[in-house]
């Protein structure tokens, strides 16, 4: 799917999804052979980095509103374990790829990722 944002600040992500930017896999096997691109489009796990990520998963709100005069709480989320600049290792079958501004781009949700990478000195 292609955006046509002008921004990538103007993209929301919703609930547990993650917005990861892939890092470009290995063209060359051990043996230095080339591999095709249809190849590296189905290996099972990739690797990226978390441009953006959504509020969590929602809460549901308790149903302590039992007086009218009381107003409902505002929805609450329980918050992601991912934050930008991390390094995500994911399963690529869950996630879905959009292009924007001639990137690829992949929408992961939070369940699909098997382990985070945080380096805090990355981006000093």
């Amino acid at each position: 799917m292609i955006i046509d944002s002008q921004d990538l600040n103007q993209m929301i992500v919703i609930g547990d999804r993650v917005l990861v930017k892939p890092k470009p896999g290995n063209d060359r096997t051990k043996s230095g052979l080339y591999l095709p691109p249809t190849v590296k489009d189905k290996e099972s796990i990739k690797s990226g980095y978390v441009i953006k990520v959504g509020p969590g998963y929602p809460i549901p709100a308790p149903a302590d509103v039992d007086e009218t005069w009381q107003t409902p709480r505002e929805k609450q989320y329980f918050p992601l374990q991912t934050q930008s600049g991390d390094l995500a290792i994911y399963l690529q079958t869950s996630s879905y790829e959009i292009e924007f501004k001639g990137e690829k781009y992949e929408i992961v949700p939070h369940n699909a990722i098997l382990l985070l990478i945080r380096d805090e000195e990355l981006f000093d």
